[in-house]
């Protein structure tokens, strides 16, 4: 693939968000995500799992179109699988997730990973600072913001971030780490936390 080629990213419908909920199956776009492709027995040794069940899984993610073969990797029967570029969003249609209670529970499920997922990488470069090249520890950061905004500002905010963040995606999608690059994670999120009223319990 060229480097710099647009990929569309794609909202999971919601048999996409059922078989994607799935420890296995999670753990496994997790390593790809950040490893780069592999195989089903490279995968199988890293998860201590047997090669015929991450191989089914693989067909699973496959199906739902979250990984694809990389067909300059392999060779004879062997398959190197790698991440679909583009990315996803989970955004089930409001009619889905209302008449489909699996789909609704396969949300939270991937929503409350998400989270996990978050928390353990912001951990993990926490723990790094200190070790880290000093220009890694310059391009990093955590950063928080409380904003008072109307639900239109809101939106409006999303998608001039997201905008900035596809620019970047572009480049990175279908390339190899550059020279002198690495494996960059950046976490976006508005949470309207004052939508419902709702307010955080006074400690004891």
């Amino acid at each position: 693939m060229s480097e710099g080629k647009s990929f569309s990213a794609r909202a999971l419908d919601a048999n996409a968000l059922k078989s994607f909920a799935h420890p296995l199956r999670l753990r496994i776009y997790e390593l790809l995500d950040e490893h780069g492709p592999s195989t089903a027995t490279g995968l199988a040794g890293l998860l201590g799992q047997n090669t015929g069940a991450t191989s089914y899984h693989l067909r699973e993610l496959a199906r739902h179109g979250m990984i694809e073969i990389a067909p300059e990797l392999g060779r004879g029967k062997e398959k190197y699988w790698r991440i679909t570029p583009g990315g996803f969003s989970y955004a089930p249609s409001e009619e889905d997730s209302g008449r489909d209670p699996e789909a609704a529970d396969a949300l939270d499920f991937l929503m409350d990973d998400l989270v996990r997922q978050r928390g353990a990488e912001l951990t993990r470069w926490r723990e790094a600072l200190g070790r880290a090249p000093e220009e890694w520890v310059r391009a990093g950061m955590f950063a928080r913001r409380s904003l008072r905004l109307t639900p239109a500002e809101a939106t409006a905010l999303s998608e001039q971030v997201l905008e900035v963040l596809d620019h970047y995606r572009k480049l990175s999608d279908g390339r190899n780490v550059p020279a002198g690059g690495g494996h960059v994670v950046v976490h976006f999120d508005v949470l309207p936390l004052g939508a419902t009223g709702d307010r955080p319990e006074d400690p004891a």
